[in-house]
């Protein structure tokens, strides 16, 4: 008999939700979101669960991101649009996100291991986010002809000056004192710790629990970066981006300007607008509606479907973008991306 791809336990107090796909890095797919919602809907009201924890199965991470295999199959297929399969399961997820953003428990989540895409989604917005020596956090989807979604853009845009724009046009995965820096992260707990944390979330409350296990973070690579990062990002638009980042004498800005220029043209001018309207975005929903948006858009995309064909199909690391240069992308083609979805919009509302 196949075990479940989310087990879900509720015991002393605790709601315990696993990732159970283990080969996969516990990639997300619509029905393993679609029981995380169901079992938080459950639990949010009821007096038998003080707290609530999310980690994953085997030692690899909570989670890789979403299922880009099946999306692939979609976008390949001509199987576009918000009623695609893919277009439902982002609606879902979506609306997850937003309600992981405004859950009225202790939502503890274990960042250890490869979080990643939409495995950010399902931690990036609870209220106790615990990363270990071995976590690894980030948003890699322009190098697939994406952008960050699951509210990713969100949490970017917020993180100290501007390196959420160059964890997101760079594809730079985060350490834990990097996403604790970044507003990604909250709490240092040692990866042997976390069968104990735990247990002790069963008989304490979860800032009492975490205390228990919790020790400094390692120092931020990332924010001791901060100065030429900010200088160089700080433009409003990609090219000028990159301009800054070849013109700077630091070598890991020529790094970066290498690392962007071989990412999908339209994705990171997609992205670089959609960061900057979700930094003055008034609630994490409103991003989510307008990320739902762009999504859509991807799915009809060239550049998604040779971005998942050259990473994860064919494997050859070649992929074929089309613009192929920065400078071949129009503003129609961004402007695309934005289009309003009528009768078909996400539609989430901020309850405050």
């Amino acid at each position: 008999m196949t075990e479940p791809e989310v087990l879900i336990e509720k015991q002393d107090g605790l709601g315990l939700i696993t990732l159970n796909r283990p080969k996969a890095i516990n990639a997300l797919n619509h029905e393993m979101a679609l029981a995380i919602t169901d079992a938080l809907r459950a639990w949010a009201d009821d007096d038998a669960v003080r707290t609530v924890a999310v980690t994953g199965a085997g030692e690899r991470g909570l989670c890789a991101g979403g299922d880009i295999v099946a999306i692939h199959r979609d976008a390949a297929g001509g199987a576009a649009g918000p009623d695609s399969p893919t277009g439902r399961f982002w609606r879902d997820e979506y609306v997850l996100n937003a309600l992981i953003g405004r859950y009225p428990k202790p939502y503890v989540v274990v960042m250890d291991g490869i979080v990643m895409g939409g495995g950010v989604g399902l931690s990036g917005h609870g209220s106790h986010r615990i990363v270990t020596e071995r976590s690894k956090v980030g948003m890699p989807e322009v190098g697939i002809g994406f952008i960050p979604d699951v509210g990713g853009t969100y949490l970017l845009a917020k993180t100290p000056g501007e390196l959420g724009t160059h964890v997101a046009l760079t594809t730079a995965r985060m350490d834990a004192g990097d996403a604790i820096a970044a507003g990604f992260a909250d709490y240092y707990v040692a990866a042997e710790h976390l069968p104990a944390l735990l247990d002790t979330l069963r008989t304490e409350a979860a800032d009492i629990a975490i205390a228990k296990f919790a020790t400094d973070a390692p120092e931020s690579g990332l924010l001791a970066q901060r100065a030429w990062i900010d200088s160089c990002y700080r433009a409003d638009t990609v090219d000028e981006i990159v301009a800054n980042l070849q013109a700077s004498a630091v070598p890991e800005a020529a790094k970066a300007a290498a690392d962007i220029l071989a990412k999908s043209p339209v994705a990171l001018k997609v992205t670089l607008r959609s960061l900057r309207s979700a930094r003055t975005a008034s609630d994490l929903e409103s991003v989510l509606n307008e990320e739902y948006r762009v999504s859509i858009a991807s799915l009809s995309s060239h550049d998604l479907v040779e971005g998942i064909r050259a990473q994860v199909i064919d494997k050859d690391r070649n992929p074929q973008w089309s613009p192929a240069r920065l400078a071949d992308v129009t503003a129609a083609q961004v402007d695309a991306y934005f289009a309003e979805l009528g009768d078909q919009e996400l539609g989430l509302v901020s309850n405050d």
